[in-house]
């Protein structure tokens, strides 16, 4: 999508501004006003309500794993999921202008970046600090201005908040990647024959022996290759489990429909989240598994 095209759409994310959801947005649509919100349910509000556009939400790491709230607040958000987009996550320490890594008592960031970056931490032996999000810290140290502080962060929030990059890439995981999901408040489906495809739906089953087991048959049988698979309660009990689910194939595949239709057999309320192009990510790096 040109910039042009891009240009008056107002994209949400959860965030402030620089951290790396916002970084997601701006790749994925050049010349977008990128919206930061407080909290994912901000950003599900702002984009429900018509206040923008589009999200761009995260749904998954490879070192963190999956983003709870937003799987939890996905299925009843009322909004579809029109694309994807993996983002390589290159964590930078960042400090105020002229400060030096011998001045670094203390590290602001959010607890996952802190957690993927624990070799720097021990090197550097200093205080951690827990914020809100990435971005956030940077703000705070810029906000300060006490160099003796530094921050986790993008290098974007670092051209932000006038921060000066002490060092980068000092993740410990190199292949530290995070998917996007893009959303929108009206489903647009890819067409069956756009390339390949991901579906992403929700599904209840009961508490019953092998239920799990039969509602997923149909998949197997009919050679629907299942790249996610997440459980969790519904409302608190035990005695169902809601799951979301993707495949690689499009609801109009002959095998597609037969595979739900015996999911519908032995469970309840299917509902199709989004039916959207597979980001080229996942063929370059011998995905689906994530």
């Amino acid at each position: 999508m040109t910039a042009e095209k891009t240009a008056h759409k107002r994209i949400a994310f959860q965030g402030m501004h620089g951290a790396y959801s916002d970084q997601a947005a701006r790749r994925c649509f050049p010349g977008a006003v990128t919206v930061p919100c407080r909290t994912f349910e901000g950003a599900f509000g702002a984009l429900r309500d018509g206040e923008v556009d589009l999200a761009v939400i995260p749904i998954d790491n490879s070192l963190a794993g999956r983003v709870a709230d937003v799987h939890h607040l996905l299925p009843e958000s009322g909004v579809h999921i029109i694309g994807e987009t993996f983002l390589r996550i290159n964590h930078a320490l960042l400090a105020v202008k002229g400060a030096q890594i011998s001045d670094i008592r203390e590290i602001h960031s959010h607890v996952h970046a802190l957690g993927q970056c624990r070799k720097i931490r021990k090197e550097l032996g200093v205080h951690t600090v827990v914020g809100p999000d990435t971005a956030g810290c940077a703000k705070e140290v810029a906000d300060r201005g006490d160099k003796s502080i530094a921050a986790i962060a993008p290098v974007l929030a670092a051209e932000i908040y006038g921060l000066d990059i002490l060092r980068t890439e000092i993740e410990d995981a190199e292949h530290n990647t995070t998917r996007f999901i893009i959303l929108s408040r009206d489903a647009q489906e890819a067409a069956i024959d756009s390339g390949p495809v991901v579906t992403s739906f929700v599904f209840r089953v009961r508490n019953v022996a092998a239920a799990l087991y039969k509602a997923l048959g149909g998949f197997a049988t009919n050679g629907i290759n299942m790249t996610k698979l997440e459980s969790y309660m519904v409302e608190g009990h035990f005695t169902a489990t809601q799951f979301f689910a993707e495949v690689e194939a499009h609801p109009e595949e002959l095998r597609l429909r037969h595979a739900l239709e015996e999911l519908q057999f032995f469970s309840h309320e299917v509902r199709i989240l989004g039916v959207y192009p597979a980001d080229p990510f996942r063929r370059d790096n011998d995905l689906p598994a994530e």
